[in-house]
């Protein structure tokens, strides 16, 4: 099968544009595309695949009709599909139209209609986002990593295990009001880490896990009360 090229996408973008009632011309000044509908004018710029220079053309498109779509030959596989659906994220908050070409049949799809985007907040996840900035003790993993982060969630752990290594087996309201985690009891006992394990009825001591990892884990804890 011979390798596609943009104007393989031409033909079937203007079939769909005139099934709906648009007279269609190609490399109209700028544009790849342009199409009319009365008084209405339309532009969709061609590309092989999303990139930043089709973004880029497309958004200056806008500045000459407010109706600018972006076509692309379909995806192939789930990982071509959760790329595809991250771009028309993208191109909706840019207020871009997004089409896919199929090449075997020229099947044209709209994912997206071109038009002023409005995002949806999520209550929840600026929630989690501003408890997680509150909770979490210092800065302790520089932005851009992509290494684990030290959350505030496993600063907790971290700071129940190192009361366990001196305090020995202990009750989870003890390491709580020790420590000052007040999510202790529950920390443990979902041991996500595997650093612990309950000894017995409410008490809790450190895996073999939990003592390599505190040998190995150079982290900044807070500073425990003296066990003794």
């Amino acid at each position: 099968m011979q390798k596609p090229v943009e104007t393989d996408l031409y033909a079937p973008v203007k079939a769909w544009l005139e099934a709906q009632g648009h007279s269609v011309k190609g490399e109209v000044g700028a544009a790849d595309v342009v199409a009319r509908k009365g008084g209405a004018l339309l532009i969709v710029e061609l590309k092989l695949g999303f990139s930043l220079v089709l973004l880029q053309q497309a958004v200056a498109r806008q500045a000459v009709c407010d109706l600018v779509y972006v076509a692309v030959p379909r995806w192939r596989g789930k990982a071509g599909w959760r790329a595809f659906k991250g771009n028309i994220g993208l191109c909706r908050r840019l207020g871009l139209g997004v089409l896919s070409v199929q090449f075997e049949d020229g099947t044209v799809q709209e994912h997206a209609a071109p038009g002023p985007f409005q995002p949806r907040r999520s209550p929840k996840k600026r929630a989690r986002l501003v408890a997680e900035f509150d909770t979490r003790s210092g800065d302790p993993t520089p932005g851009g990593t992509n290494g684990q982060v030290m959350t505030s969630y496993r600063q907790d752990a971290l700071t129940c295990a190192a009361y366990l290594a001196g305090a020995g087996a202990s009750k989870g309201a003890d390491v709580a009001r020790e420590t000052g985690v007040g999510r202790a009891r529950q920390i443990m006992a979902d041991n996500h880490h595997g650093w612990f394990y309950r000894a017995s009825r409410g008490i809790y001591a450190l895996s073999d896990a939990g003592v390599a990892m505190l040998g190995t884990t150079a982290v900044h804890m807070p500073e425990l009360p003296t066990v003794g």
